[in-house]
């Protein structure tokens, strides 16, 4: 997928929606993380302006990737389903002017742009909403494992007791 770019605040001024799908190969980082690169990812872009009159933008992504588990080194599915709002500054001032009066955690306040590439928005969206380190429930291969933990061990000092009598 070549670079989508939107002028950020023509967009949520316009209430404009586009939404789409992504192939995983062709967002690097996710491509980096992920063991299966021809799975995809479906996106969703809504602009508008929040209560207090500032653009924003909703971002939705959702669609699965395999990571590999950080326990047993295979590869482990997971589904993606994210949305956030981001509502759009003209600076870093403006931004931190924005975020001190929101005041609210769930919603990102960053620099809007003329030529916001919306790839790298969704990309972002992706990355952070994987876990930092994936692991299965219950890895797939560790039944052989998990008997030879349970089983009971010979103690040292059980063969000491047996020597002393």
């Amino acid at each position: 997928m070549n670079a989508f770019v939107i002028d950020a605040f023509e967009f949520s001024r316009h209430r404009e929606q586009r939404e789409g799908d992504v192939a995983i190969a062709d967002l690097p980082r996710l491509a980096a993380e992920s063991v299966n690169m021809p799975a995809s990812l479906h996106w969703s872009l809504h602009g508008g302006t929040d209560g207090l009159g500032h653009p924003q933008l909703t971002m939705s992504v959702s669609g699965s990737v395999h990571l590999m588990c950080q326990r047993c080194m295979t590869p482990l599915k997971f589904d993606i389903a994210s949305e956030s709002v981001l509502v759009l500054a003209k600076n870093d001032e403006h931004a931190d002017e924005i975020d001190a009066l929101l005041a609210d955690d769930t919603i990102d306040v960053i620099v809007g742009s003329k030529t916001l590439n919306v790839t790298d928005l969704i990309e972002d969206e992706a990355l952070l909403s994987l876990p930092q380190a994936p692991k299965h429930d219950v890895c797939p291969d560790n039944a052989a494992v998990e008997s030879a933990m349970n089983a009971r061990k010979p103690s040292p000092f059980d063969v000491l007791k047996g020597m002393k009598q």
